[in-house]
């Protein structure tokens, strides 16, 4: 594991840095979580692979194992998307501070426009689920076990949630899926999906390809495992890409399998920062509703 140095970084990595800095500095005035950037060599990606982490109030102390929050961004995000645009240090360690929810560790992925799926570029799925889940095992303090581990995510990373859950229900004890990218069974001609590379064959956008890592592919093998995943889903109302319906559609799906453990939420708003900024409280107690509670780390 290797901590980022700013030799080399490009100016946009640098400010996002420096906002980290600074938001790291400003909170330890009044909470102790810490927030880091690390990265780890990926063989998946032929890439050394980025994630910020968030550690709670008492974890460089404390002897404690945490739940961990796979928390991913949208097409084309980074690392520090959830930190600058969504927020998320703030709302957590105001969840921790009312007791709304147990402390917990939440890891940031930079994914880029990969969908979070092994597609026609990149193995992003292998490199989360086969790279970064055992690599945050190993170097904290984690529960490394199906009720320590939860997954989230919004637009493209709430495909890549849905995505996770669904084909590895054995390792997520609850999923948020947020504006979900999921159209079925086409996505709208001004999504991102008809110009990125996980879904492109010869330049141009390829059915077959969004057919085969479409959710819609997986749901059956889902239901033939018997291990449920308790899902939050969630859209604004005037989604420009019609997500609150299609994301209806897949709240319909699970109702009929798994009507106690999947919510479904219509908000006032867009496929826009606002939403997602002022849901993943509620989205973060839902999960953690169903989630291990720290335990002490056994001699």
């Amino acid at each position: 594991m290797r901590k980022t140095t700013l030799p080399g970084l490009s100016v946009r990595t640098l400010w996002n840095c420096l906002f980290l800095l600074l938001i790291a500095v400003s909170a330890s005035l009044a909470h102790a979580s810490e927030v880091t950037l690390r990265s780890f060599s990926s063989r998946a990606m032929g890439a050394d692979y980025r994630y910020t982490i968030y550690l709670p109030d008492g974890y460089d102390s404390g002897r404690l194992r945490y739940p961990v929050l796979f928390l991913l961004h949208g097409n084309g995000g980074n690392e520090n998307n959830w930190l600058v645009d969504g927020h998320v240090q703030a709302t957590m360690d105001a969840l921790i501070r009312q007791a709304k929810v147990q402390p917990a560790i939440i890891v940031m992925p930079g994914g880029g426009a990969t969908w979070w799926v092994d597609g026609n570029k990149d193995q992003a799925e292998t490199a989360l689920i086969k790279e970064l889940i055992p690599h945050i095992d190993a170097t904290f303090r984690t529960i490394v076990a199906r009720e320590g581990r939860m997954i989230a995510g919004l637009s493209a990373g709430g495909f890549g949630t849905v995505s996770a859950v669904f084909r590895y229900p054995e390792l997520f004890v609850a999923g948020a899926a947020m504006s979900p990218a999921i159209y079925s069974p086409t996505p709208p001609k001004h999504s991102s999906a008809m110009r990125v590379a996980p879904f492109q064959k010869d330049g141009k956008f390829d059915q077959a390809s969004w057919d085969r890592l479409n959710y819609t592919a997986n749901w059956e093998s889902y239901k033939s495992r018997k291990i449920i995943v308790p899902l939050y889903l969630n859209s604004g109302d005037h989604d420009t890409f019609s997500i609150a319906y299609h994301s209806a559609l897949l709240f319909q799906k699970l109702f009929e399998y798994q009507p106690k453990y999947v919510q479904y939420r219509v908000v006032d708003g867009d496929h826009e920062w606002s939403v997602w900024r002022e849901t993943i409280g509620d989205a973060i107690k839902y999960m953690s509703g169903f989630a291990s509670q720290p335990q002490e780390v056994k001699p």
